[in-house]
């Protein structure tokens, strides 16, 4: 794999408090997908190799804006953008999801905001409501925890990642005649078939 393509995918240093800083977690998100998933078509066509189909004399006929647009791909260039860009950036946004999403549900000892719930919650208790003169004083909204929000925030973007994902496959799929497996088979076998893959001698 290049050293860019190393780079596209590379996880970030997990902690809960990237996870809890959510305009990073956003723009991990978001850069991840713009750099693989949004540019998918200009990704493939990067893939196309012309001088494998040879020379179509008709080709000088018209204007060729983009020489690689809908043509099939040769299947290793394929398999290895798929190997080793495409899964690997969707296996690091999974692996930050899944992260945050166990820091949702955890314990928050040092939740800034805890003190101030428990202040508030408190004195909601204690208030004396009059629903007849006022029924509206009646509801107390308490301040959302950020555990909550982290976990609203992972249950959309992984929800967004379906979409994505499922949009960047059905490309992949046309450009490089690929069976009839969805993403979740084909990721799925690319990480098993990692799993498997023996690590290399050591050079101690």
């Amino acid at each position: 794999m290049s050293r860019e393509s190393s780079t596209l995918t590379s996880a970030p240093q997990l902690a809960p408090q990237f996870c809890f800083n959510e305009r990073l977690l956003r723009d991990f998100l978001r850069i991840s997908r713009s750099t693989i998933d949004d540019s998918i078509t200009q990704n493939l066509n990067a893939l196309y190799d012309p001088a494998r189909q040879g020379f179509d004399p008709s080709s000088t006929a018209i204007r060729q804006v983009d020489a690689g647009e809908g043509k099939q791909i040769d299947a290793a260039a394929c398999q290895g953008f798929k190997n080793n860009v495409l899964f690997p950036s969707w296996q690091v946004r999974s692996d930050v999801l899944n992260y945050c999403a166990g820091v949702a549900t955890s314990p928050d000892p040092e939740d800034p905001d805890l003190i101030l719930r428990q202040t508030e919650s408190a004195l909601d208790r204690e208030r004396v409501v009059d629903d007849r003169l006022d029924p509206y004083t009646a509801r107390f909204l308490p301040r959302e925890a950020r555990t909550e929000s982290l976990a609203n925030l992972v249950r959309t973007q992984r929800g967004v990642e379906e979409i994505i994902r499922a949009r960047t496959w059905g490309l992949v799929s046309d450009r490089c005649s690929d069976s009839s497996e969805t993403w979740q088979e084909a990721l799925n076998k690319w990480r098993e078939n990692k799993q498997q893959k023996p690590a290399p001698p050591s050079t101690e």
